[in-house]
């Protein structure tokens, strides 16, 4: 079923202590072209999220994935103080106060201020546990990607479905025209010639011999059959799982060739109109296709 290249997904979780948000997007591109950006700190997971993406089935499209991180708590890293460099900052400090007479302020909160007396210990860095932490919340946004892209997807089946029916439609149209006009061409010929030819008479034969060429000659069943075989396979391959964007365009240039070939065969103005009627329906289906993957 039809898959739009363009879409949106964003989640945004608590996990690990971390604030973390994931975000992707997605426009048309004839090839899968992925951009990740990521907090410097964890820029070594953007290896990873690529094959992720591929490995939920997003294999075209310009996809942007964004991801942030914000530490909320640090209930892992741990502070110590350096009791060995307090007791001499203090000493320090109460010398200075005696030898020069100044007023003794010395409290735990001006001590406290002198960042050197204390050690933060954060938690040895895990790379498997930081790419968990991210694709915890990485795959709902990818979740939601997904759903938007195959509603959307939805919509553009619904509308190509529509299409191909009017196609069919002016295909039959363009069938019954041509067999009137192969078969009223004996005729028209036959009466012309008598009109020209009044005391000559008529070699049958010849004339039967210029009706069948001039009857192949506009003759367009062969370009509607494979038209109408182009539109069953395309009919078909729309409703694959999976990617099937690029078969589809190939499907669409086909049915324009036999479209344009039974265009420069007709010799009658309806079918030149359903021509172009046929040609502005597949210009239509062709958007269409471009958006999916």
């Amino acid at each position: 079923m039809f898959r739009s290249m363009t879409a949106f997904g964003r989640h945004r979780e608590i996990v690990g202590g971390r604030d973390i948000s994931a975000e992707l997007r997605s426009v048309n591109s004839r090839y899968f072209d992925c951009s990740v950006r990521l907090p410097r700190a964890l820029s070594y997971l953007e290896e990873r999220v690529k094959p992720y993406l591929q490995s939920r089935g997003i294999s075209r499209g310009k996809v942007d994935v964004t991801v942030s991180v914000e530490t909320v708590s640090s209930e892992e890293d741990s502070v110590s103080l350096d009791t060995a460099y307090a007791s001499g900052y203090i000493a320090a400090l109460k010398k200075l106060r005696d030898e020069f007479g100044l007023v003794d302020d010395i409290s735990v909160m001006t001590v406290a201020l002198n960042r050197d007396l204390f050690r933060v210990l954060a938690p040895e860095e895990d790379a498997e546990r930081d790419w968990q932490d991210v694709l915890c919340v990485l795959e709902v946004a990818v979740d939601r990607f997904l759903e938007a892209g195959a509603a959307e997807g939805q919509r553009l089946y619904y509308d190509v479905t529509k299409k191909l029916e009017i196609l069919r439609a002016y295909a039959a149209s363009i069938a019954e025209l041509s067999a009137v006009d192969v078969s009223g061409y004996r005729k028209k010929l036959e009466e012309r010639l008598r009109g020209l030819l009044s005391d000559i008479p008529l070699d049958e034969n010849r004339l039967l011999t210029e009706c069948a060429i001039f009857a192949d000659r506009i003759s367009v069943d062969e370009e509607l059959v494979r038209l109408s075989s182009h539109i069953d396979a395309f009919a078909t391959t729309a409703k694959f799982e999976g990617p099937v964007g690029r078969k589809l365009d190939f499907l669409i240039q086909e049915m324009n060739r036999e479209v344009n070939t039974a265009g420069s065969k007709c010799q009658n103005a309806a079918i030149a109109q359903l021509v172009v009627e046929c040609k502005c329906e597949l210009e239509k289906i062709r958007e269409q296709i471009q958006n999916i993957e």
